[in-house]
């Protein structure tokens, strides 16, 4: 467990001046995950927009540019969809090379606001299998913030698929 996050979960908001409708689209499309990325670990995708729990996507990652891992570069983690309510929520878990999974989650959730919509994100490793937890989190709040300042702007500019 972590001082600074000691229920083994971030979550941090930003209200973006945009329709829950728009920013939805970017978040059920795999595309958006990459163009909103602040990361720079998600570098392309596979797989077809979202729309229901169990729905899956492939992305190809580069651990490298995110810098925490020396020995780990570029491989690929499966998404799959655990709760979605259109222009509400939206959660996944990742499969990658570790069986079994790591058991964390990542997730938006919307709420329409004078101005906008609050979107808070949500990196939640309290069901990590226990000798993962240390690593956590991935990316800290901070990094949260960066994705939904660039999310912001993706729903304000007009974000397209794959751009």
């Amino acid at each position: 467990m972590s001082e600074r996050y000691p229920d083994e979960r971030i979550e941090t908001s930003r209200v973006v001046k945009a329709s829950a409708d728009t920013i939805f689209a970017v978040l059920r499309d795999p595309w958006g995950h990459v163009a909103i990325d602040a990361s720079g670990m998600l570098q392309s995708v596979e797989g077809d927009l979202v729309a229901a729990v169990g729905d899956r996507f492939l992305v190809h990652m580069d651990r490298e540019s995110y810098g925490d891992i020396p020995d780990l570069k570029e491989y690929d983690v499966t998404v799959v969809i655990e709760e979605y309510e259109p222009d509400q929520l939206v959660t996944w878990s990742i499969i990658g090379r570790v069986r079994p999974p790591i058991g964390h989650r990542w997730g938006y959730r919307l709420e329409p606001v004078d101005g906008g919509t609050r979107v808070t994100s949500v990196l939640d490793w309290s069901h990590a299998r226990d000798e993962w937890k240390e690593r956590f989190p991935i990316v800290d709040e901070d990094g949260l913030k960066a994705t939904l300042g660039i999310l912001e702007r993706a729903a304000r500019l007009g974000y397209v698929r794959g751009s």
